[in-house]
């Protein structure tokens, strides 16, 4: 889990520019990745259009499964450090 949090903040400006932005199909899929009652099947709906080669399938199962696999009090503080990452000084300027 703690690569999984290394991999999402790395990518938190862009993130943080697309929610900025009011991007809401980057909003759509961040919230449908930490959801844990999202099922592999209907996540792979959400995010086909970004998953073409079948090694990306294979990765984002992964990392679906991870937040699958935590509890709740763990998806709603990955949640709180989202908003408040959105929330910063630097995404502010977005």
């Amino acid at each position: 889990m703690k690569l999984v949090m290394v991999f999402m903040l790395a990518s938190i400006p862009i993130c943080c520019y697309a929610s900025g932005s009011g991007c809401n199909a980057m909003d759509n899929a961040i919230a449908q990745t930490i959801d844990g009652d999202v099922s592999l099947e209907e996540y792979h709906e959400v995010i086909k259009s970004y998953t073409a080669l079948p090694y990306d399938k294979t990765a984002v199962e992964k990392f679906k499964q991870c937040f699958n696999d935590q509890s709740e009090e763990t998806l709603d503080n990955v949640n709180v450090m989202v908003q408040a990452i959105y929330d910063s000084e630097e995404c502010s300027s977005y």
